[in-house]
């Protein structure tokens, strides 16, 4: 395919008003767009006035750029991967949400449950209404103090790690350990780690420890340092289990995706979203790149890798904490034609309203 126009400057006023009313069409019907479509709607609203003649003209040449395709047989087009991120770029006029709009995302989120993480799951679920698409929110590490921590024998090979935070709540976790573990080693990590853990979150007391443990100052056996380690990988995240950095990743309305399924290749598209949702170490590493730059990002279709084959677009935002620090991101994903002027403040005002929420 040709390199397309970096940017509009690349085209002359009809080219560039032709393609707007495309993909502004396209990504309200999802059907390609043939030109004696956009030159009635033209006549009506005064947008483009050529003759149906002129436009396939035009539409040509933005196809040659490397902005348009032809799907099949159809004579309309529709807008390439590179198509829409210029028109998302450098022509999409992103509205503002209502008052009522605004109040009714507040009262969904105030009314959330306060246990556990069910305020950000009520985010997802608030997100995923609102875009009828699927809604993503990545939870921050937990950063509660510690107070005691216990390894408890459950098994050969298999031991209960018990957390108790000073806020009251208490966390369990398998770890796998050595099936000749003797009592005596647990006892000794469990001794080891409350006198180091206490009064300190789980980064703080992993740094210390791992420290320790690389100067080879910490009087521990080998079996007993293997215990410490698994303990502690387990709430932080190192492990391969845990997930990206002890984040968790919270997606609610996949079936909104099904919603607009009209071919079997938009089965097809669905089913390897679906696949890629459910891959969620790698969403998680994807959804951090949101902490890079400050507002929304926007990633779409292959601009991603995760998301290359089911042709999807994620719009995204972090959100932060007391400190100004970036603890998580929200946003959602859905097919690239969604509609982006709506979701882009719905999905910006979140984050911000999150922020408030967290602190």
């Amino acid at each position: 395919m040709p390199d397309g126009p970096n940017t509009l400057l690349d085209l002359n006023q009809r080219s560039r008003e032709v393609f707007r009313q495309l993909v502004e069409t396209y990504l309200a019907t999802g059907d390609p767009v043939g030109s004696r479509t956009l030159s009635k709607a033209g006549s009506r609203t005064g947008g483009v006035t050529l003759s149906p003649a002129s436009i396939r003209n035009v539409m040509a040449d933005l196809e040659e750029l490397g902005l348009l395709s032809s799907p099949h047989t159809s004579a309309g087009r529709m807008p390439t991967e590179a198509g829409l991120r210029l028109f998302v770029d450098a022509l999409l006029q992103v509205g503002d949400l209502t008052d009522d709009e605004r109040a009714g995302i507040e009262s969904q989120l105030s009314g959330s449950n306060r246990t556990a993480d069910g305020p950000l799951a009520q985010v997802s679920q608030t997100l995923s209404g609102l875009s009828h698409c699927a809604g993503l929110v990545v939870a921050p590490k937990r950063q509660a103090r510690l107070k005691q921590l216990e390894f408890v024998p459950v098994s050969p090979g298999q031991t209960l790690a018990v957390i108790v935070f000073e806020d009251g709540s208490v966390e369990n976790r398998i770890i796998d350990t050595p099936r000749d573990m003797p009592a005596s080693s647990l006892t000794m990590a469990s001794n080891y780690l409350n006198a180091r853990l206490k009064g300190r979150n789980f980064d703080e007391a992993q740094r210390r420890v791992q420290q320790e443990i690389d100067a080879r100052r910490a009087e521990l056996d080998e079996l007993t340092t293997r215990v410490v380690e698994a303990g502690l990988a387990v709430w932080s995240g190192t492990d391969a289990v845990s997930g990206s950095a002890g984040r968790s990743l919270i997606v609610r309305g996949r079936a909104n995706l099904l919603e607009d399924v009209q071919a079997q290749e938009d089965l097809e598209r669905v089913r390897r979203l679906f696949n890629d949702l459910e891959t969620k170490e790698e969403l998680l590493q994807l959804l951090t790149l949101a902490e890079e730059a400050e507002g929304v990002r926007i990633f779409i279709g292959s601009e991603t890798k995760l998301f290359s084959l089911s042709g999807s677009s994620v719009i995204v935002s972090p959100y932060t904490n007391a400190e100004n620090q970036i603890v998580g991101v929200l946003g959602v994903v859905g097919p690239t034609r969604l509609n982006y002027a709506r979701v882009i403040p719905i999905v910006d005002y979140t984050a911000r309203l999150v922020t408030q929420l967290v602190r």
